[in-house]
């Protein structure tokens, strides 16, 4: 059953504040292989400009996704998880991710299509600061597989 296109422009209740930590950034970033000092020492990230450590780029998927869960979760768009896979993610940065920010995200759909019985589903998650300024845009694309009918079953 295709999702509800009604639903395409709903945006979800900011989560609670994330705090991200210098520990979290530097296993992250051991965890991907990416040795940039700025990741795991301060002096390093205080010489580049930053107040602390940065994230790595990618760090705030972890964030974002965990937001979109209020979208996946919500029985009313009908969304069958099992037969999803995470299919593109981009972001748009107005600032690095740093060290003791607390970080919330607003969920918005941005679309929904149907294609070969697939249905694809656009979140774009908007992550603030505390002081409610944007810190980074990001963009999850979802692909939830088509039910395989009886005949292709057997």
């Amino acid at each position: 059953m295709a999702l509800d296109q009604s639903f395409v422009g709903r945006s979800y209740p900011p989560t609670d504040p994330y705090e991200v930590g210098r520990e979290k950034i530097r296993e992250f970033a051991e965890a991907v292989g990416d040795t940039n000092p700025a990741y795991a020492d301060t002096e390093a990230a205080k010489a580049l400009g930053h107040p602390d450590v940065i994230a790595p780029p990618t760090f705030v998927f972890a964030i974002t996704f965990k937001a979109a869960g209020q979208v996946i979760e919500d029985p009313q768009l009908g969304l069958d998880y099992s037969r999803v896979v995470h299919g593109d993610q981009k972001f748009a940065y107005t600032r690095p991710v740093r060290a003791g920010d607390r970080l919330t995200v607003t969920s918005t759909i941005e679309a929904i299509k149907s294609m070969a019985g697939n249905d694809i589903l656009d979140i774009r998650g908007e992550v603030h600061d505390e002081a409610g300024e944007h810190v980074v845009t990001a963009w999850t694309k979802l692909v939830a597989r088509a039910a395989e009918t009886a005949a292709e079953g057997a």
